[in-house]
């Protein structure tokens, strides 16, 4: 076993923010794995590629039997499965890559962690870890009334994305269970900041209103998220790996919920301060916000409490929505 971390989806959002924390802080060789999706942002990585710690395999891991010769290879110490489809209005369009992507994906990287973890020293068993990184939708709908999700929480996935990051979440439970995998699994609120891919909500609102376009908001605009700075959320993901129980779960939240309509309007607020909107003709940026019809299966609100993570593990966030969403715009502007 050697001082290295797999990290699957590592050219992703998420992942790139891991990779890049991995790289600054620890002394691992970092091995990404990611097949380079529609999602990716070259520039997310950028500072990484010429590191002497960074590997970069192209590889879809629903391939078990390429996955079985990295493993031999590299020997890794940890695993942090990042790598799934994300986009839920794509999951209701065609639900097919999620099916395989986030379930079989998943399936098979654990046959490749299982028979790797199984031919170990007893002493190396101990250390390996496989980190699972899930989503708060995989708690459903959560009523506005309600406490935060917790992780005891019953499951109720309302999207096809949703279902299947929650059977994704079960496979790994299950892999634990029966075969005593020494894995982890975390649940996050919606992750903002740079270089994330622009068919997401703060993203899409930028470009859209950088370029004088409508800001479309679906329903009422009252949907409430959880929003988490990216970077946040990486080191959570860090303390969860050294630090957590085996077999056990943690939501990582900032406890910032917004309705949708207010995360777009503090954009826009925030763009007049920067780029007068008079450049494309307008005023302010939010005359360009316009109601479309929401979408099916919409939940009104998600929201995790993160007790468990501040009060085992010691993690807070350090980045406040404001100061936040202020960094992401700056690395989004031209």
């Amino acid at each position: 076993m050697n001082k290295c971390v797999f990290v699957t989806g590592g050219s992703g959002f998420i992942g790139s923010a891991v990779v890049r924390l991995l790289l600054a802080t620890t002394d691992f060789t970092i091995v990404n794995i990611d097949k380079l999706s529609y999602a990716v942002n070259p520039l997310a990585l950028k500072t990484a590629e010429q590191h002497p710690r960074y590997v970069f395999k192209q590889l879809d891991i629903i391939d078990e039997a390429q996955l079985h010769l990295l493993f031999a290879e590299y020997q890794p110490q940890y695993v942090i499965h990042l790598a799934a489809e994300s986009h839920v209005d794509r999951s209701i369009n065609i639900a097919a890559p999620f099916i395989q992507s986030n379930i079989v994906g998943t399936f098979s990287l654990l046959e490749a962690c299982r028979k790797y973890w199984a031919q170990l020293p007893v002493l190396q068993q101990q250390v390996f870890r496989l980190l699972h990184v899930s989503t708060d939708e995989v708690y459903g709908d959560i009523p506005l009334t309600a406490h935060p999700a917790t992780e005891q929480s019953a499951y109720h996935p309302s999207s096809p994305y949703s279902a299947s990051k929650a059977a994704s979440d079960h496979l790994v439970q299950a892999w634990q269970r029966t075969y005593g995998l020494p894995v982890l699994i975390s649940h996050c609120t919606n992750n903002y900041g740079p270089f994330q891919h622009q068919e997401k909500l703060i993203p899409l609102v930028i470009n859209r209103a950088l370029e004088g376009q409508t800001l479309p908001i679906y329903g009422d605009g009252q949907q409430i998220r959880d929003w988490l700075f990216v970077e946040d959320h990486a080191k959570a993901l860090l303390m969860v790996l050294q630090k957590g129980t085996v077999g056990e779960s943690y939501n990582i939240s900032a406890n910032n919920q917004l309705t949708n309509l207010e995360v777009v309007s503090i954009i826009c607020h925030e763009l007049d301060k920067l780029i007068p909107a008079s450049k494309i003709g307008i005023n302010h940026y939010n005359e360009l916000i316009t109601f479309v019809a929401d979408r099916p299966g919409h939940d009104r609100r998600y929201a995790l409490d993160a007790t468990k993570i501040t009060q085992q593990l010691g993690w807070q966030p350090s980045t406040n929505f404001a100061e936040g969403i202020v960094k992401t715009i700056s690395a989004y502007l031209p």
